[in-house]
């Protein structure tokens, strides 16, 4: 089904091990720029404020370098980026409000 309807082949067993570390890297990577300014900052209502600036730097960076990688228009990609990671942020934050 792979092969056929999405053109895609069998993963290789023997990247299984390199694929899940450079996964749980880029995640644990990931979740610690919004988590850092919490961190190093001793005030929480500034530590806020830097991490929503510096993820939202980062969301912009990583749709520069995502269309690099795939081709597409840098400006358009950094928006895209933006925008969907902003609004996923946003609820994250909203819900974990909501509920403490």
């Amino acid at each position: 089904m792979m092969r056929f309807e999405l053109g895609l082949e069998m993963p290789d067993p023997k990247r299984a091990m390199k694929s899940a570390l450079t996964i749980g890297g880029a995640y644990i990577a990931g979740g610690l720029i919004p988590l850092l300014p919490y961190m190093l900052l001793g005030k929480l209502a500034v530590a806020l404020r830097v991490s929503v600036l510096v993820t939202l730097m980062a969301l912009i960076i990583f749709g520069f370098v995502k269309a690099r990688f795939t081709g597409a228009a840098p400006l358009r990609s950094a928006l895209q980026t933006l925008v969907v990671g902003g609004l996923a942020a946003t609820g994250a934050f909203l819900i974990a409000r909501a509920i403490g």
